[in-house]
């Protein structure tokens, strides 16, 4: 199989049907084999029927129906699960991505060996109150990944077979899929401005919750990635300095007591009533908790069955 198209969609009956139609129609002339994989994120509308009227009629059309909305990513994920050709393409299901990019984005895989490439809506028909809100973010995203691309969320991207088979896409992560083949390994990652047209049909599933969402993915993504096989090297240090700050702190308070009372013999508040002493106690204690945290995310990280999962690219004489 050349090539694989995997279109998650929600409540997109009425634009099926067309998208289905120009695909046939472009990928039709390039002369490769393909299929489309349809994945049907819980639609209440009657988006199953279309599909199963249109991969009764045609073969290379394929359907995965969930049995509730779980989300983008959990779509895509299950797409890449049955996707079986070379080069893998990403599109949304209403009609504001061009099936005429489909050959450049498939060149750009097969002949200048790209990982990835990103579609970059660099005019977008969009309200202002989303356009604004995803600049924002994309800037924002650049920033902490190192993966210097413009439009992040564009849901027209294309990948190698083998990126989409190495990477888990889970929560919202959809978004940060350039940043998790990064991570992976998969470096060369490019971009194209691609054609973006006004909704038809449907209603969009924006929300400003996606940006608050999206931004604590980013943060967590970036924890996982850099500390998920090793917690204790984030929890132990964390909690290690805390517990020294405490200690030194306490025996400070201590200290000044025991100087003013041996030494100088004189008086000295109580140890108790000054302010140096619970922050330090608190520092210890909150200290010991996060060490403690460390251990057990160590004991979790271990009993994990991919904690000796590693993507080989090449094996010589093994």
């Amino acid at each position: 199989m050349d090539l694989s198209i995997v279109i998650p969609l929600l409540n997109e009956h009425e634009s099926l049907p067309i998208l289905v139609g120009r695909l046939h129609h472009v990928i039709g002339s390039m002369g490769i084999r393909y299929e489309v994989i349809l994945v049907d994120d819980g639609s209440t509308d009657g988006s199953w029927s279309v599909i199963r009227s249109l991969t009764e009629a045609d073969t290379r059309v394929k359907g995965i129906r969930f049995g509730r909305n779980y989300g983008k990513s959990p779509a895509l994920n299950e797409g890449f699960k049955a996707a079986a050709g070379a080069v893998v393409i990403t599109m949304d299901a209403d009609l504001q991505d061009d099936p005429d990019e489909v050959p450049e984005l498939y060149r750009m895989i097969r002949e200048d060996g790209f990982d990835l490439v990103s579609g970059w809506k660099k005019k977008r028909y969009d309200p202002l109150s989303k356009t604004l809100p995803t600049k924002l973010f994309n800037w924002t995203t650049r920033r902490v990944s190192g993966v210097m691309l413009h439009d992040f969320n564009c849901g027209l991207k294309a990948y190698r077979g083998e990126v989409v088979k190495s990477i888990e896409v889970f929560g919202e992560m959809h978004r940060y899929i350039p940043f998790i083949a990064k991570k992976e390994g998969f470096r060369k990652i490019g971009e194209k401005v691609v054609k973006h047209h006004p909704r038809k049909y449907g209603s969009t599933k924006f929300g400003f919750d996606r940006f608050i969402n999206g931004f604590l993915d980013l943060l967590t993504i970036t924890f996982v990635f850099r500390f998920g096989r090793k917690p204790m090297h984030f929890f132990g240090a964390v909690g290690t300095f805390m517990f020294v700050v405490g200690f030194l702190s306490t025996a400070w308070v201590v200290g000044e007591k025991l100087w003013h009372v041996y030494v100088m013999h004189g008086s000295a508040p109580r140890v108790a009533d000054q302010g140096l002493f619970f922050v330090a106690l608190t520092a210890m204690v909150i200290g010991v908790q996060l060490f403690t945290m460390g251990f057990v995310a160590e004991l979790v990280s271990r009993s994990a069955s991919d904690r000796n999962h590693y993507r080989v690219q090449e094996r010589i004489a093994c």
